[in-house]
């Protein structure tokens, strides 16, 4: 018997652009509605979550004092108050600041549904042994995000206000950094590290289409690691420190790619010679 056609099967090009345009609409409708959440969420937005970061008494300069206690180093993590002030210049700049910043986590708010979206739209024009193989992407692929949105929030974000809060090419210039700088920096720093703790889902896809194999990941190894510590140099300040400390999730990362590459690839090929064996009968 033939395969049975779908809708899905029948539509014409401009009629997935179709239903594309309205998953994309549905995801912006969701990320407007988490974004007006967060605008009227502002004192917990700025005050709490995006100034935590450059107050003395947050959680990833404490615990980093006393590590740099503990073994004797002085990591200039130990610190009653950071020597600089945030100012807006601009007329309409703490207004626009509250834009961006509550449409930013809006996304953040949103992104289990935006992914949801995006499944739905890709969902018909699989089998249905993938759709079953697949059915925890939503799940582990926002689990991934948060957990990067976490380590950038906690980690990236602390590391680069701390050596550039603190950095002076001469004790005559006092550092005053614009508002806009400041929510770039730390809006870059969440929003990377969320997207880089993907790597998992998206060399799961590129296993599945066959772009890599986990042979081609183990080889390449030694050029990752030069491009996690190239990235983990752009995404941190220029110290040591944090670079290793950026680096060395993302390195568990690839490791943690490779070993689900090599499971996608076993499983795509025993159902390959499933297939070559039914078509010998």
């Amino acid at each position: 018997m033939g395969k049975v056609k779908t809708p899905h099967d029948e539509m014409s090009f401009l009629d997935h652009l179709e239903t594309l345009r309205w998953h994309l609409i549905r995801a912006t409708l969701a990320i407007l509605i988490a974004g007006i959440i967060a605008f009227l969420a502002k004192s917990f937005i700025f005050d709490v979550l995006l100034f935590g970061p450059r107050n003395a008494d947050f959680w990833t300069y404490d615990i980093l004092c006393r590590i740099s206690n503990f073994v004797g180093v002085d990591g200039g993590f130990c610190f009653d108050e950071m020597p600089f002030r945030i100012q807006s210049r601009t007329m309409g700049g703490q207004f626009s600041a509250h834009i961006w910043v509550a449409l930013t986590a809006g996304f953040i708010i949103a992104f289990p549904y935006v992914i949801y979206e995006f499944w739905r739209f890709v969902a018909p024009a699989m089998k249905e042994n993938e759709k079953r193989n697949a059915k925890g992407f939503i799940f582990i692929s926002s689990i991934l995000f948060f957990l990067g949105v976490l380590f950038g929030y906690y980690v990236v974000t602390p590391l680069s206000i701390n050596f550039l809060g603190k950095y002076q090419v001469s004790a005559d210039v006092f550092n005053d950094f614009d508002l806009a700088s400041y929510i770039s920096l730390v809006r870059a720093s969440v929003i990377a590290s969320g997207l880089l703790f993907e790597l998992p889902i998206i060399i799961y896809f590129l296993t599945k289409v066959g772009v890599v194999t986990p042979q081609f990941l183990r080889k390449y190894r030694k050029y990752a690691l030069v491009i996690i510590l190239i990235v983990s140099a752009i995404i941190t300040p220029p110290d040591i420190v944090s670079q290793i400390i950026v680096a060395i999730p993302v390195l568990i990362l690839y490791e943690v790619s490779i070993f689900i590459s090599r499971i996608v690839y076993r499983k795509e090929e025993k159902e390959l010679r499933a297939s070559k064996a039914l078509t010998k009968k």
